[in-house]
């Protein structure tokens, strides 16, 4: 089903590189000094797409924004710091991306995370629904599988939910997914499109190889390593930094990717299709990255999971119940909160 649609990937970096489309968005990255957080920053300076960029973060933003303020694009760097300077940061954002928290280290899973991550995105969530409740909200902090609840349940208690707003980051294990098939079948990655539903940890991450474009297909047994990898590659960087960190630049690529593909959509570009996880009714999970159709409003329309095979259908079955029990403790956490 996915064979007729514009691959977004790279194509959305050098869209967002290129010097020919203007738009005067808005853009606010809170976590922006950490190692997600500066690539990220990076890859957005370089946008047309963006007028002004504003980054926020604990320590470091000032440094951050005075070096980013120097390269020879449109988009203003201005740099705001603690929670004092938090809502000015949000005034009038059109996008939030929220890469911030802390990362993996080698022997973590993401729900070590959870604690320390979910107070995090609690606060600045918080701080969006007050500031700027109207904002399409990216998080890339950790466990996604549980702040994206986190984030729906706080724009709720604020009376300003719209889940067609609200977005986890998954495109890292899009990329992933296309830079692996390629390497395996000699193909260019930039003209590969895996589409990746479920979720964003471990089994929950269901790369769809029986709808990538172009065409492949694998043995069984091949087929089962290579999902074993694209689920995995996290703990793979882990464990390639030896404690020095986790995947920051790639997620840096992945989080602008989406990005652009949004402000693409925002802008009136039609066809803008990327995964990501959301609100859905499409499973028994009530929230579930499937590929969506972006718009002006955010998402225009859930695309589903297309025509599985029945070792995908396994897949998608085998990862319901922790799937369920990551949102799970995302919703109660926010309402054991004070």
């Amino acid at each position: 089903m996915f064979s007729r649609i514009a691959r977004p990937a790279a194509h959305g970096l050098i869209r967002g590189l290129s010097t020919t489309a203007q738009a005067n968005a808005r853009v606010t990255v809170l976590g922006a000094s950490g190692g997600i957080g500066q690539p990220l920053s990076l890859l957005l300076k370089n946008s047309p797409l963006i007028s002004n960029l504003a980054l926020y973060d604990i320590a470091h933003t000032p440094g951050v924004a005075a070096d980013l303020s120097h390269i020879e694009t449109r988009a203003k760097v201005t740099g705001y710091l603690g929670a004092e300077q938090l809502p000015e940061s949000l005034k009038s954002a059109d996008v939030v991306v929220i890469p911030a928290g802390v990362p993996r280290k080698p022997g973590m899973t993401r729900d070590d995370l959870f604690n320390t991550n979910a107070s995090i995105v609690a606060t600045l969530t918080d701080a969006c629904a007050k500031h700027c409740p109207e904002a399409m909200i990216c998080i890339i902090s950790n466990p996604v599988n549980s702040t994206i609840p986190i984030t729906s349940e706080v724009f709720k208690k604020h009376g300003v939910y719209n889940p067609n707003r609200i977005f986890g980051v998954t495109t890292l294990d899009i990329v992933r997914a296309n830079t692996f098939v390629a390497e395996l079948k000699g193909l260019d990655p930039a003209r590969v499109n895996v589409p990746v539903i479920g979720g964003h940890a471990g089994k929950t991450i269901i790369p769809l190889i029986s709808q990538s474009t172009p065409k492949v297909e694998f043995p069984q047994d091949q087929l089962e390593v290579l999902i074993g990898r694209i689920q995995e590659a996290g703990t793979e960087v882990v464990k390639a930094k030896a404690g020095a960190g986790s995947a920051t630049l790639s997620m840096a690529y992945a989080g602008a990717r989406f990005v652009f593909s949004l402000l693409d959509a925002m802008n009136g570009k039609e066809g803008v299709i990327e995964c990501s996880f959301v609100r859905s009714e499409e499973t028994e999970s009530p929230y579930f990255s499937t590929p969506l159709l972006l718009g002006k409003n955010g998402i225009e329309k859930n695309l589903g999971l297309g025509k599985l095979t029945a070792y995908e259908e396994k897949l998608v079955s085998e990862a319901m119940a922790e799937l369920k029990g990551s949102i799970k403790k995302g919703e109660e956490f926010i309402k054991s909160r004070k």
